[in-house]
């Protein structure tokens, strides 16, 4: 769910190149691929047998020409890179940095739970990986708002924040926040996201359209 809502909210335009933190096997950089056809897209995976299955994904899909993943660890930050900064730089962060505080259900998915070195580390990166004026876009959990906005907010603006919450009488569990690197213009709050509601249905209309491809998120 979380990966498909970033992809969603990913408004690239032809000739756009996009940049994703901790891609893992490609579910972001994919569905970005399949929605928009003339961008170019680099994710950078830690662990080696994830990036490899995020390079066999595109393989599969035809994407390889458009997508390209290199190995490397967030921590690192981006000049070891050696890459130009992106339009677009994109991360569905691990939520928890507190190892203390939560187990995660396997050893394998250490790396999807938990940020080693923090949320901190993960805005830097994508700060770094920006152009000037291009655009920030994180899907996190809804009670680390004030930390993106901290983190990103030393050096980009005009946030953009879509609550996304499982029921409308319910709070936002999520967030989708977007940033213009540099950029200066007031925060924008949107209506919330709903993706479920009492009738029955998996998700609301809206949530199901955007699940399966036929519609995007403008932020």
């Amino acid at each position: 769910m979380d990966a498909a809502l970033l992809a969603a909210a990913v408004n690239a335009k032809p000739g756009d190149r996009v940049f994703e933190a901790g891609c893992g096997a490609g579910a972001v950089l994919t569905q970005v691929a399949a929605r928009r056809q003339e961008i170019l897209l680099t994710g950078l995976e830690r662990d080696p047998a994830a990036a490899a299955l995020a390079r066999e994904n595109a393989a599969l899909n035809g994407f390889e020409g458009r997508m390209t993943v290199v190995t490397g660890d967030v921590a690192e930050g981006f000049r070891p890179l050696d890459l130009k900064p992106f339009d677009w730089a994109v991360s569905n962060p691990p939520f928890f940095d507190d190892a203390g505080a939560l187990r995660a259900p396997a050893p394998g998915k250490r790396g999807a739970w938990m940020a080693d070195d923090g949320l901190a580390a993960w805005s830097s990166l994508l700060l770094k990986a920006t152009r000037e004026n291009g655009k920030i876009l994180m899907i996190h959990r809804a009670d680390r708002l004030a930390d993106i906005l901290s983190t990103l907010g030393e050096k980009a603006g005009s946030f953009t924040i879509l609550p996304i919450q499982p029921f409308a009488d319910q709070p936002a569990k999520r967030v989708l926040v977007q940033a213009v690197r540099t950029g200066r213009a007031p925060l924008k709050l949107l209506p919330a996201l709903t993706l479920h509601d009492r009738t029955g249905a998996k998700h609301t209309p809206e949530a199901e359209a955007i699940l399966r491809g036929e519609a995007a998120l403008a932020l």
